[in-house]
Parts: structure tokens; sequence; C-alpha cells
């Protein structure tokens, strides 16, 4: 059985991925490596907002970023969240059944 501190930290993942902005973001990054600007021309919001989504994130182990120069590049940490979506759609696919 799984203990109850494993299962908080679970839903906070879920938490983290539970806004349409920052699933926009963990999709795009599956993509590769993007920089806050190019997440913000995503999402349509302002850099702080992006960059609160971010920190979300990257709190939660979803995100990493690194800094190149002057830039600071963004990765998808962990991408098996992908297999989340994938199970997600299934579900979404069979309710329209």
């Amino acid at each position: 059985m799984i203990d109850r501190t494993t299962i908080r930290h679970q839903a906070g993942i879920l938490k983290a991925l539970a806004h349409e902005s920052r699933l926009l973001m963990v999709h795009r990054l599956a993509d590769g490596d993007c920089t806050p600007g190019d997440l913000t021309a995503l999402v349509g919001s302002d850099q702080s907002t992006v960059s609160k989504h971010l920190s979300v994130l990257k709190l939660h182990g979803i995100v990493a970023d690194r800094r190149e120069g002057s830039q600071v590049l963004y990765s998808l940490r962990t991408p098996c969240v992908l297999n989340f979506f994938a199970c997600a759609s299934a579900v979404l696919q069979e309710r329209l059944v």
C-alpha cells in the first residue's frame, strides 16, 4: 500500500500540471528546450506570469533550467509526464464513444 506522504507529493505534481498555461509549456518543452520569452509568446501572458508558472513546474521537478551565456533555457526534466497525458487523452476518447 502506498503511504500518505507519497500520495501528497503526487497530488502536488498533479496540481502543478493542473493549469492550461503550464500544460501548454510542458507540451512545448517536450519538443525541445526554449527560453521564457518563447513560452511567453506561446501562452500569451506577461513575462512575470510565465515566470511564476515555470517556478511551480520547477519546484515539482517537472522542468529544469540552465544558463547559456546571457540566456536561460528551460527543458522538460521528466518527460514521463507525457505518458499521463496520453492516458488522459485515451480516457477522453473513451468518453466520446
